[in-house]
Parts: C-alpha cells; sequence; structure tokens
C-alpha cells in the first residue's frame, strides 16, 4: 500500500475512533451510566492517544520574507520527514485581522512560498483555508493583506472557514464539556493539516502558536465571534479539545517577524528572524516559546498537551538547524505572565478563561 493510503487511513481511524467512543457512550445504560459518573474522567481516552514519543524540530534562519523562503521551507520540511505526496493539503494560517500597520498575520508571502512547495513535492492538492475570528468579513483580510494576489499567482483556493460546510466530529479528549465540534468537512477530509500560525504573544493565554491557531478551523456561524462559545467552555480546555480533534500533521511558524506585548492584535513588531517546522504541533510550539524567552512548561496548555498530544519534554525534542537558546530573542510579556519567563521564579496566574 502506498504511503498517501496509510496517512488517509491514519486520519480515517482517527475519526471514525472518535465516532466508536461516541456511540459506546450514548448506548450505555442508566445503572452503569451512574456508576461511570462516579469515577473521575481522564482529560483524554488512552486508547486513543498513545504516549508521547519522540520529536524532531527544526529551526531555521529567515532575515525577511523578500529571500528565498521556498529554499528556506523547502529545507525545513525535509529536515523534519515531512511527506505530502499524492496528498490533498490544506493550509491554515492565521489570518485574525486586517491593519497596515501591525504584523497580525501569518505572512502571505510565506503561506504562497509554502503552496509552492507543497506542489513541488508533490502534494496533489493545496488548499489555503481560515475562518477569522475577530473580523466577520473574511475576504477583506484576504484582499487587504495581499494574499488573494499572491494565491492566483500559485494557483491555490482559498476557502473560508467560517461558511463552508460542515461535518459533526466527536471531541477526541475531555477537557471541555463541548462533547462535539462541528468542522468544516475539508478539514476534516484534507489528507494533511498544516497549522501556519504567526509567533505572538496573548493577552489571556500568554503564547498563541500551532495549537492556538487551530481555533480557526471552528466556524464562526456556530460558535460566534470571537469564538465565544470556545472562550466561555475555557480557552486552555478549547485549545486542547480543538487540537486533540483537528490534530495538525504538520505546524510552521512564522518566526520572522513576530508580535510581542499586548498581543494577538494590539501587540507590536519583533524581529525574531526564524521559521519553525515539525510533524508534532505539540514539540514545535514547545520549541517557538522556548525562541520567544518562555518556558513551555509554564504555559498550562502546551505543558497538558504534552501529556497526550505530542512531546513537550526539550530533552525528548532532537532539534536541527538552530539552537533555541542560543537563537532566542526574548518576546515582552504582558505583566501577569512574566512567570512564564525562562528562569523566572515568578508565578504566573491561570489564564482567564473567557479568553481570546
Amino acid at each position: 500500500m502506498n504511503r498517501l493510503f496509510h496517512r488517509q487511513m491514519s486520519r480515517r481511524r482517527f475519526l471514525l475512533r472518535a465516532a466508536e467512543l461516541g456511540l459506546a457512550t450514548g448506548a450505555v445504560g442508566l445503572g452503569i451510566g451512574a456508576i461511570l459518573e462516579r469515577i473521575p474522567r481522564s482529560p483524554w481516552d488512552t486508547r486513543a492517544f498513545p504516549p508521547p514519543g519522540r520529536a524532531t524540530v527544526a529551526v531555521l534562519k529567515a532575515a525577511s520574507y523578500s529571500g528565498d523562503l521556498e529554499q528556506t521551507v523547502m529545507e525545513g520540511l525535509r529536515l523534519v520527514g515531512a511527506d505530502v505526496s499524492g496528498a490533498s493539503v490544506l493550509l491554515k494560517p492565521n489570518m485574525v485581522e486586517f491593519d497596515p500597520s501591525s504584523v497580525i498575520n501569518t505572512d502571505p508571502r510565506l503561506v504562497a512560498a509554502t503552496v509552492a512547495v507543497m506542489k513541488r513535492m508533490g502534494a496533489r492538492l493545496v488548499t489555503v483555508a481560515e475562518g477569522p475570528g475577530h473580523r466577520r468579513d473574511t475576504q477583506y483580510i484576504v484582499a487587504k493583506s495581499g494574499l488573494r494576489d499572491l494565491l492566483r499567482d500559485v494557483d491555490a483556493p482559498f476557502l473560508d472557514l467560517n461558511i463552508a460546510g460542515l461535518t459533526r466530529v466527536p471531541i477526541r479528549s475531555n477537557w471541555t464539556q463541548l462533547g462535539e465540534l462541528w468542522l468544516p468537512t475539508d478539514v476534516v477530509e484534507a489528507d494533511i493539516v498544516v497549522s501556519m500560525p504567526k509567533m505572538k504573544t496573548h493577552h489571556w493565554g500568554g503564547v498563541t502558536l500551532s495549537l492556538k491557531n487551530m481555533f480557526g478551523t471552528v466556524p464562526g456561524r456556530i460558535y460566534g465571534w470571537p469564538k465565544n462559545v470556545l472562550h466561555f467552555a475555557g480557552l486552555h480546555d478549547s485549545i486542547l479539545d480543538v487540537a486533540s480533534t483537528v490534530h495538525p500533521d504538520i505546524a510552521i511558524v512564522d518566526g520572522i517577524v513576530g508580535m510581542e506585548g499586548d498581543g494577538p492584535i494590539k501587540g507590536t513588531a519583533i524581529m525574531a528572524g526564524h521559521l519553525v517546522f515539525g510533524r508534532d504541533p505539540v514539540a514545535v510550539d514547545a520549541t517557538a516559546a522556548r525562541l520567544m524567552g518562555v518556558d513551555a512548561s509554564r504555559v498550562d496548555y502546551i505543558a497538558d498537551a504534552g501529556r497526550f498530544l505530542g512531546q513537550a519534554r526539550p530533552e525528548l525534542i532532537m532539534q536541527v538547524g538552530e539552537d533555541p537558546e542560543r537563537s532566542a530573542t526574548p518576546f515582552k510579556l504582558r505583566p501577569e505572565f512574566q512567570g512564564l519567563r525562562s528562569g523566572s521564579s515568578v508565578q504566573t496566574p491561570p489564564a482567564n478563561a473567557a479568553g481570546g
């Protein structure tokens, strides 16, 4: 059997297993259900999530968006063993809002370069998709940011995930009480989902990277703006449940120019000069946090994701390319998140459950 078949079967088993677990829960009798209610639930099903193994993450220098981004992206994907041959690939950048004076979004030049690389690597179809949580007019962001023109140049379609057709998917972990998600069918059926966040601080989560970026796959027409249902369920818990259900196959973090301070919208630009690549989004986020001068073990949702969803322990992440510690550019953090700083003895308060 070819590699594409294995990838398709893996994602299909991923979703079918979730459906089976949902049906099994519904079939439990009242007597057994009453007993089970007295047993503390694990935040995840250990049958669905094997213990995280070793991971490989590549950190590559990238001084600007005007250089040969395609070569850098190709090298990063090669170093982490990414294989997209024959696959339908969905790229999910972070396109929250448009402000010409800010660096809110994943740079469209990086997105276009990644489309070109995926095609060179043999992808059957490459689609760029996003469901912004701040501005409801997605096409405004796509046009004003320049993404629309760049995608035309590389012959790639754009899909608005806030209005796309939906599929009901049981949540594969138990951090929230939502039980299920209505996800865009294109996300569910893609062979490979690539999370492409901007490296940013976050006013409620401390940092926002590839796991938090999955909020954009949840449609605003069902879950509100800015995805209010998820925020009411708790930012930390929702990040974990959404990421474990969508489970991006590859992460590419835009850390060429990041955002520090009062992110993810009102912060200021910071030259970080790196791109981060990996096939384990938790390991990628843990590494990207280190590049920001943040101890990932103190970011609650990354630490908890490292218990079941991917590898967060630095000693089990093989770093290739640049060393994250030596290459770090400490990002300014809001005062309440100073405790996330590597080497800090300050205790950080829990994230606001109604965060954005």
